[in-house]
């Protein structure tokens, strides 16, 4: 699996980092609950503040992305302690000039910083993005989802959106067997989403007209159960399960981008509502 953070990012990172203390370092990583290789002796790097973010990043696995969530959730904390820092002195030109470039920097790795949050914009990311909330459970298959629709998108884009209707079929029995709901084996996905969104409270109808927006959240939510409609009726025409037909080889490689997207982005929402809602 590729790194899904660059060597130039992290060492833009590593190099705004040479502007704290040891100390400071140190908290920083804690953040993600992160630890150095004290014996680590990092090559032609110069300098006790960037050998000592070399001895943690030599720990990590850049191509785990539960692994570099946590990372992720380091580099969160530089850059709001920049914010800070440039709210409290506006004429910094130079604290905006090194914003931008981390910005920018995490921008060509697939990532947007928003509202304090650093999060996966590219749909390879996005995919990737499921194993943090998988991380949570014992969920074997879900994981072996994940890396067949890897796998599969630009080789057998049919099989792929076959592997998302999949994994959120999956994501739901996950989230009903765990709340202790009894699954109808004739249930389709269709109904497996409307159920598992009824139990975690999801639907049109949880939401209470005193809600500020109302009609817009009420909306968004239908849209969850427009995502599984469509999932269903893409696969049944384009994905595997079916058989094969000449019409199913016109899957393409965007095409299945488009559907892992959807059906990743949806599994995190509900497994991530899951075990955020008692």
């Amino acid at each position: 699996m590729p790194d899904l953070v660059s060597r130039n990012t992290r060492n833009q990172f590593r190099e705004h980092l040479v502007s704290y203390t040891l100390g400071e370092i140190d908290l920083v990583f804690g953040v993600g609950d992160l630890t150095p290789d004290w014996a680590y002796d990092p090559p032609n790097i110069g300098g006790q503040r960037r050998t000592r973010v070399e001895q943690y990043y030599v720990r990590i696995d850049w191509s785990d992305a539960t692994v570099v969530r946590r990372v992720l959730d380091v580099f969160e904390a530089i850059l709001i302690n920049l914010d800070d820092s440039i709210a409290q002195t506006p004429s910094w030109d130079a604290g905006k000039d090194v914003r931008r470039k981390l910005l920018r920097c995490i921008e060509r790795d697939g990532f947007r910083y928003e509202n304090s949050r650093i999060r996966a914009t590219s749909p390879r990311l996005q995919i990737d993005s499921v194993n943090v909330a998988l991380a949570k459970v014992d969920a074997p298959e879900l994981q072996r989802q994940i890396v067949r629709i890897h796998d599969a998108i630009e080789s057998d884009p049919a099989l792929a959106v076959g592997t998302a209707k999949e994994l959120v079929e999956s994501a739901c029995k996950t989230v009903l067997e765990e709340r202790g709901v009894t699954i109808d084996p004739e249930w389709d996905l269709v109904r497996l989403g409307k159920e598992t969104r009824e139990c975690l409270e999801l639907l049109p109808a949880n939401v209470h007209d005193s809600v500020k927006g109302v009609e817009s959240i009420r909306k968004l939510l239908a849209n969850l159960g427009v995502v599984v409609q469509s999932l269903a009726e893409v696969r049944n025409l384009y994905g595997t399960g079916h058989g094969r037909t000449q019409k199913k080889q016109a899957m393409q490689p965007r095409h299945a981008r488009l559907a892992a997207g959807a059906a990743t982005t949806l599994a995190t929402f509900l497994l991530e509502t899951h075990w955020e809602r008692p």
